[in-house]
């Protein structure tokens, strides 16, 4: 298969999916979360794969949705039925990490934030550089985690300090709370995952399918299809408050860089280049 915006190998029994839009910060754009959901599927057909790696090109893992082109932006009257479509099938998209038969892990470093961490919350290990960023700055305005892994990931306190805030975190304190497995220095990122997927690439695969059921099933009978529903739907929602339409108007006028500024500033982080 070929790709546009993402790069596919496998090596042994490692297939890599490596977000390739290096020069927009693997910014996401549709063709992206469709050639994921592709990539993905095209893994879990090969038999000689046991383990997915998912990471990004460049500097940084995915600085979320690109917007500059006009993607959830524009003049369009809304849809709410549209609209609901469109964000469960990026859902659904990004939730392939998840329910793909095969384990994935996500090698995390630079910034993931907004739909970048969608991706990430989605796989099932995380590994990060400790100078990486996570964060979900969308929670301040218009957005809402399309997935909704975030209150799954982690406590109720940790969920709702996030969210409440968009407050990015680093490496070590993502551990630390719980969303993330690892961190490790950043020059040591690449092997501590290689060493991590080669071990898990030596059990058999009927095994990692079983194991990966097991904890996956706990979740689904706490309700994650039903949560991620009401995330995608409040999505929609966020993006058409008085606030939300602000926002995108700034971006229309003014530029993406622009209004992100404008949104961070206050908080000193993000595009403000100051971190918490």
């Amino acid at each position: 298969m070929s790709y546009e915006t993402i790069a596919y190998e496998t090596d042994g029994p490692v297939a890599r999916i490596t977000l390739n839009r290096p020069q927009r910060l693997n910014a996401i754009n549709i063709a992206m979360t469709e050639e994921l959901e592709r990539a993905v599927g095209e893994a879990n057909a090969n038999p000689r794969v046991r383990v997915i790696v998912l990471r990004g090109a460049g500097r940084a893992f995915c600085a979320g949705f690109d917007l500059e082109p006009g993607l959830f932006t524009g003049p369009r009257k809304w849809d709410p039925v549209a609209d609901y479509s469109f964000t469960t099938t990026l859902a659904g998209r990004f939730m392939s990490l998840w329910y793909s038969r095969k384990p994935t892990i996500a090698q995390v470093h630079g910034w993931c934030v907004a739909g970048g961490t969608d991706m990430v919350l989605c796989s099932d290990l995380i590994v990060a550089a400790e100078d990486a960023q996570i964060g979900y700055a969308p929670a301040r305005v218009w957005g809402s985690p399309l997935t909704a892994m975030w209150a799954y990931r982690l406590s109720a306190e940790w969920a709702k300090r996030l969210l409440l805030t968009g407050d990015p975190v680093d490496g070590p304190t993502a551990e630390r709370i719980g969303l993330i497995h690892k961190a490790v220095p950043a020059a040591d990122l690449e092997a501590e995952v290689e060493k991590l997927a080669q071990r898990i690439g030596r059990i058999p695969s009927s095994q990692l399918v079983s194991m990966k059921l097991l904890v996956n099933q706990a979740y689904e009978n706490m309700g994650l299809r039903t949560t991620q529903l009401l995330g995608s739907i409040l999505d929609g929602l966020m993006r058409h408050t008085p606030e939300g339409l602000a926002w995108r108007k700034l971006i229309d006028d003014e530029g993406i860089r622009e209004a992100v500024r404008q949104r961070d500033a206050p908080f000193g982080d993000y595009s403000a280049g100051r971190r918490p």
